[in-house]
């Protein structure tokens, strides 16, 4: 089940808010845990196995891990955060990257939050949690539970405990559950048929103008389809009491690849450097060190993101534009106008976009090639096409993109109108793909 569905939408969240807002509050974890399950059984009965196996198997871990810290055997300690580690990462292992069975959906997102716990309470930064209950809801938590945002266990344990439900609360979940809606059905999957068109044109036709509109509805069908999710999943959980933080922060603004990857999918960023960067020594032991840390980060977050070559070249992509930002590169961007900086930061991701969003390799390369000037020509009747029919979207799409409609996201009217125009066109859609739904 999808947020951007009429059985989410019309079924499921009106029944499971009306009976969460009926349940005592000491039993709304019980209420919130038993509802995700159902949410997720609704798409993958076959692996709520898998994720209430990783949800014992780490709640489990946590009591042992209180229980060698209260005695003092950190021999103990060690052995059961290296069998956490070793676990859930074969799991992620074998499911994601073996090809042997189907992606289970959501579980490269709940086992970073089960590891994360585990590290946590290791590090003594969290107390185990007692309650079966409390962390079952915490990992299956259905607002984040498919795409994220990665909520780690301490940001959220004061309100697994106890938290309230306002009125506040409410109104603003609700408004920003709306914007999303309408961010993922009425922008990301209208800019995605753009993306479609220019894809399927036979390549020997293709035109350099061509393929940076492709690549350029691609980057925004990715940002408005996750960021769009990213706010509903925050919506929905301030409706039920818990404050998310934030995901994206207008990433298209950035002006560096730098500043770009500290507005992107923050919380898989503050993940690798809470758990793989600083871990490794962070940039404490040289110039020389940072680097080789920051190419395994990104080799991870490339892998991270799927099985296929293209991921880890994406990886390793940004992770040397980054390198190459703090060695030299950074500093001189400073100098420059910000338009040269912003100008240098959109052309080099729409570059790494077009990488993600092609599987195969080759073909990514080749499309890459043709935004440089190796295409049939400048442009044609069918780059003019593509404008004709879809130049106003895109337009209206890196305003969006740039922030351009904040101000007009906060208003209760625009809310409204989001959702409605979002609902009638469920009703008779065809194409309402969710990007993520493949990491």
């Amino acid at each position: 089940m999808v947020f951007s569905s009429l059985i989410f939408i019309c079924r499921f969240l009106p029944i499971f808010l009306t009976v969460y807002l009926l349940t005592p509050h000491r039993y709304r974890n019980l209420a919130l845990f038993a509802a995700s399950l159902i949410f997720y059984a609704w798409g993958e009965p076959v692996y709520i196995g898998l994720m209430l196996f990783s949800t014992f198997l780490d709640y489990a871990n946590g009591r042992i891990l209180g229980y060698a810290k209260r005695e003092g055997r950190s021999g103990l300690s060690r052995a059961v955060l290296v069998e956490s580690v070793l676990v859930n990462l074969s799991l992620l292992g074998v499911f994601k990257y073996s090809g042997l069975l189907p992606l289970p959906i959501g579980i490269s997102f709940y086992t970073f939050q089960t590891m994360s716990y585990t590290i946590d309470v290791y590090r003594g930064e969290v107390p185990p949690q007692k309650s079966l209950t409390a962390f079952g809801a915490y990992v299956s938590m259905f607002p984040q539970l498919i795409a994220g945002p990665i909520v780690k266990y301490k940001d959220v344990a004061a309100e697994l405990e106890k938290r309230r439900l306002d009125l506040k609360d409410g109104y603003e979940g609700i408004g920003r559950f709306c914007v999303g809606l309408g961010k993922k059905v009425l922008l990301a999957n209208q800019i995605g048929l753009l993306w479609e068109a220019a894809r399927q044109m036979p390549g020997g036709q293709m035109s350099v103008l061509t393929a940076w509109i492709g690549s350029a509805a691609y980057a925004l069908q990715l940002y408005f389809d996750f960021s769009g999710y990213s706010d509903m999943a925050i919506g929905l959980a301030q409706m039920i009491g818990f404050h998310l933080k934030e995901n994206f922060d207008y990433p298209y603004c950035a002006r560096s690849i730098t500043e770009f990857w500290r507005r992107w999918h923050i919380s898989l960023g503050q993940w690798f450097r809470d758990y793989v960067y600083i871990p490794l020594g962070g940039n404490r032991k040289g110039i020389s060190v940072q680097i080789r840390n920051l190419l395994v980060v990104w080799a991870l977050t490339g892998i991270w993101h799927g099985k296929g070559f293209n991921f880890l070249v994406w990886g390793l992509y940004f992770g040397i534009l980054l390198i190459l930002e703090k060695v030299f590169l950074l500093k001189r961007l400073t100098r420059l106008p910000a338009v040269f900086g912003h100008l240098y930061a959109m052309m080099a991701v729409l570059m790494g976009m077009t990488i993600f969003a092609l599987e195969d390799l080759g073909k990514g390369l080749a499309w890459i090639s043709a935004l440089w000037g190796n295409a049939s020509c400048l442009w044609n009747g069918q780059s003019i096409w593509l404008l004709s029919n879809y130049g106003l979207l895109l337009a209206i799409c890196i305003l969006g993109a740039v922030g351009a409609g904040k101000k007009l996201a906060g208003r209760p009217g625009v809310w409204a109108l989001s959702f409605f125009l979002s609902v009638a066109y469920l009703v008779d859609a065809s194409y309402n793909p969710f990007l993520y739904f493949r990491f």
